[in-house]
């Protein structure tokens, strides 16, 4: 009852079939199941193993057989051979010469490498190419010089691209395939990214080859690659893009119209880098309308943002505005108790988003939550209405903030970012000038807002002080307007409190 195809044979011939797998969520029984069970489960008319788990029985019905004698526990690798040559042109030469007389003979190392001919017909005939060039196949034998002829066939694409990340730590070395030393440097490929149609094969034979490269003692780690990113396809229609489906969408029109970062940013945003994505020419537009709030952010600023940020650069033409924040005496002037709310709220989002942009794009590597980083930010910029009233300390802080926008869309959409860049009026591109940076002492709020809930759904909202302690802060969520008429005449069973996010209230 555990095998898909058996389950469907002894149901055809009716064949009794027996439950030893129990699935823990629900009890099963043969005369309901339409399918095998075939997920872990619990053991179950199994006799000694009953209760077990069946991940971990295995281990223990295998040594239970070995102390009969019935026999032992074995792997089996199921290795097969790799055919890797191939009827074509643009591969590797195989260096082997066929001679009458001598058999099969290997190419001198003084004639290595083997080059392809230049005047191969290509495409004129069924065969393989290089048969059509009778001066490059028919050579003297190395060993009696007597005529023979060489291999025709090349070796498959793979052979190349199972170790060309060896070869790229020593590209230009005449002499060797790679200098071990400088393999050890470079090696293991800190970030490996590709399709998941790479796993079964290219993978596979890259770890194949770098073990053989490691028992030579060329390299000496283990493994070629230290972290794997198997990305996500474009789907349209819930199918993957192919010209055979004719559900291909051409990325030429897309970036006419709206331009490559938007295109860019729209495929980043959709969804991880590691999920599948369906187009939708709905989500493009989306995308294009952000890009277009932060130009107008620029736009409308245009004066404010580089007039500020040059006045700042006078003095010193070599520092930016966020080197000039990071002083002591600015970090003096921009902490003073005059900033207003919205200002001193726009400050914490600044460093909140940046810190999470960087840590999205680092170490997680969800570019999709970095970007809805960048636009918590702008939603925090554009929510100060009036900047003529602003103070000095204020406008430093709004610019900064600012600033921090083209920086952070810059690995999302470098065309635009380094536009914007150029209008504050910085002295070098934006490539040049480092990643945005964030201060643990600006992440740290006077008050926090938490999110009141009643049986799941929201009610109210409370902003209190941080160092509110929990059972105050229960006291006053019970206190809230709305949350009062919706307990009213109830009665409370639990509130649990999340720190710094939720208060969640069950009542009956």
């Amino acid at each position: 009852a555990h095998d898909q195809r058996d389950f469907e044979f002894a149901r055809k011939y009716v064949i009794p079939m027996q439950i030893v797998i129990q699935n823990p969520q629900q009890d099963l029984t043969l005369s309901e199941m339409d399918a095998a069970y075939v997920e872990p489960g619990i053991m179950t008319a199994s006799a000694q193993f009953d209760g077990k788990d069946s991940e971990a029985a295995k281990q223990d019905i295998g040594k239970w057989i070995e102390q009969n004698n019935w026999g032992r526990i074995t792997c089996a690798y199921r290795l097969r051979d790799w055919g890797i040559s191939r009827q074509r042109y643009w591969g590797c030469p195989i260096p082997i010469i066929y001679c009458d007389a001598c058999g099969v003979v290997l190419v001198p190392d003084e004639d290595l490498p083997v080059i392809l001919p230049n005047e191969v017909q290509v495409g004129k005939t069924t065969q393989n190419p290089l048969l059509s060039v009778p001066d490059w196949i028919n050579v003297p034998c190395p060993q009696c010089g007597k005529p023979a002829c060489r291999e025709t066939d090349t070796m498959d694409t793979f052979v190349d691209s199972s170790w060309y990340y060896a070869r790229y730590t020593d590209p230009k070395n005449d002499y060797q395939p790679f200098a071990p030393a400088k393999a050890d440097y470079w090696l293991p490929v800190d970030q490996y990214i590709g399709g998941i149609e790479h796993a079964c094969m290219h993978l596979l034979y890259a770890r194949f080859f770098h073990k053989f490269m490691r028992d030579l003692g060329w390299v000496k780690c283990d493994e070629p690659f230290a972290r794997l990113l198997t990305q996500g396809m474009v789907l349209k229609d819930g199918a993957k893009m192919s010209k055979a489906k004719g559900n291909v969408v051409d990325p030429q029109y897309i970036i006419d119209r709206f331009g490559a970062d938007t295109l860019r940013v729209y495929l980043l945003f959709a969804s991880p880098p590691d999920k599948d994505v369906e187009w939708s020419d709905d989500a493009v537009m989306g995308a294009f309308r952000f890009l277009n709030r932060v130009w107008r952010l620029f736009d409308v600023h245009r004066e404010l943002i580089g007039t500020h940020n040059r006045s700042l650069q006078e003095s010193d033409p070599t520092t930016s505005i966020a080197d000039k924040n990071a002083d002591d005496s600015g970090v003096e002037a921009l902490s003073a108790s005059v900033l207003s709310d919205d200002i001193a709220h726009l400050r914490y989002m600044q460093h909140r988003c940046v810190k999470r942009w960087t840590e999205d794009c680092l170490n997680r590597m969800q570019y999709n939550t970095a970007i809805a980083s960048i636009m918590e930010l702008l939603n925090a910029i554009t929510a100060i209405r009036d900047t003529d009233r602003l103070s000095p300390a204020e406008v430093t802080i709004y610019v900064e903030a600012s600033h921090a926008l083209p920086r952070m869309l810059y690995p999302f959409a470098p065309h635009l970012a380094e536009e914007l860049w150029l209008q504050t009026g910085a002295g070098e591109l934006l490539h040049n000038s480092g990643m945005p940076q964030y201060d643990e002492r600006w992440l740290v709020l006077d008050t926090i807002t938490y999110v009141i809930q009643i049986n799941g759904k929201i009610r109210g909202k409370l902003e209190i002080p941080c160092e509110t302690p929990e059972e105050e802060i229960k006291a006053q969520a019970l206190e809230v307007e709305n949350v009062r008429s919706h307990i009213a005449g109830k009665s409370i069973r639990k509130i649990i409190v999340i720190p710094g996010k939720m208060v969640s209230i069950a009542v009956s």
